[in-house]
């Protein structure tokens, strides 16, 4: 299980992507938040999946750079680093991950990884350009970040299930075979279930409300990063795609643009979307919302970037490694198990 026999909880940080408002709400915060609500309980597996980072093409001169950076973005977001049952880890720190993969690979199917939804369709989006084996063997080192550390929990998107799910099969086929040397993750019913998931809010595209907000958007006017110049944010802002309906109500279908600002106008009052739409009842046109989410993106981006600005560098690098120390241990436990049941130890 664990060093402390606390059942595990894991999930991932991002290596390499730039992180934007609709990645800080939907996915990062709710991660710092699960962090906080279930370290008492359990023991918490945040890891940065930097072998994972370039199954697709990256600029690796900047990889390093974006690690860092995508760690003190969570120690700014509140990540408690003090708590001793919460650790943060490089996956390639941990070699067991690798070398668990190669295993693994053994009593895959090719069959079943051709049929990952995620494999077909992100290799569609390269286009031409060459798909790597990594990308198809992704699923197989997911399930070793998850079995080495025996993790019983892993908040994931939809977009993920199908690999959790593969995960509990070799888990259970490697358990059938050999005897008991993994712990099998929980369903994917009873992830939700602990994690409460609820399809709540998702920030769309400024200039297409009809889409989320995604980082592919080539123009840069539908999407806020986090690193984003705050007057600018604002300005995109006030230019974000409305409509004509003379009217602020919550209507997705048919004010998609206006929902989405008062979405993002909810998450950063922390308020419900109803008691946002309710100041704006009488309203019949944009420009009051519009500069009222400006404003408030404005506030929020200063202070979080005034906040980045402080993370200590040292004091992430010393938690780094005695996580990673700790994480070593764990692991190779596990490794060497598996390594006897099959017959190379």
């Amino acid at each position: 299980m664990s060093n402390n026999d606390k059942k595990v909880i894991l999930t991932g940080i991002r290596a390499n992507n730039d992180l934007h408002i609709g990645n800080y709400f939907g996915a990062l915060l709710p991660m710092v938040d699960m962090a906080k609500k279930h370290a008492g309980e359990y023991q918490i597996n945040m890891f940065v999946p930097d072998l994972h980072s370039f199954t697709t093409p990256i600029d690796h001169r900047k990889l390093q750079e974006q690690i860092m950076r995508g760690l003190k973005i969570f120690v700014a977001a509140g990540l408690p680093l003090d708590d001793d049952n919460v650790h943060i880890y490089r996956q390639s720190y941990v070699p067991a991950h690798s070398e668990l993969t190669i295993i693994l690979n053994s009593f895959a199917g090719f069959g079943e990884m051709s049929r990952m939804t995620q494999f077909k369709d992100k290799s569609a989006k390269l286009g031409g350009e060459r798909v790597s084996v990594g990308l198809f063997d992704y699923p197989v080192l997911m399930s070793a970040d998850i079995l080495l550390h025996g993790a019983e929990y892993i908040p994931v998107g939809d977009d993920q299930s199908q690999h959790l799910e593969f995960t509990r099969n070799i888990a259970e086929r490697m358990n059938n075979k050999f005897g008991d040397i993994f712990v099998v993750p929980k369903t994917v019913k009873e992830q939700h279930a602990l994690f409460n998931k609820d399809q709540g809010l998702r920030i769309k595209d400024l200039s297409d409300p009809t889409k989320k907000m995604s980082k592919s958007d080539d123009s840069g006017k539908g999407i806020i990063f986090m690193g984003d110049d705050p007057a600018a944010a604002a300005k995109k802002i006030m230019g974000a795609t409305t409509d004509n309906e003379a009217a602020v109500q919550i209507d997705s279908v048919k004010q998609p643009g206006v929902t989405n600002l008062l979405q993002i106008l909810s998450l950063l009052n922390k308020e419900t979307l109803n008691e946002t739409a309710a100041r704006y009842k009488d309203a019949t046109s944009y420009g009051e919302l519009k500069k009222d989410v400006a404003g408030k993106v404005q506030e929020f981006l200063t202070n979080f970037q005034q906040k980045l600005a402080t993370v200590d560098e040292a004091n992430l690098i010393q938690k780094l490694e005695s996580s990673e120390k700790l994480m070593n241990q764990t692991a190779n436990q596990t490794l060497l198990k598996v390594q006897k049941a099959v017959g190379i130890r």
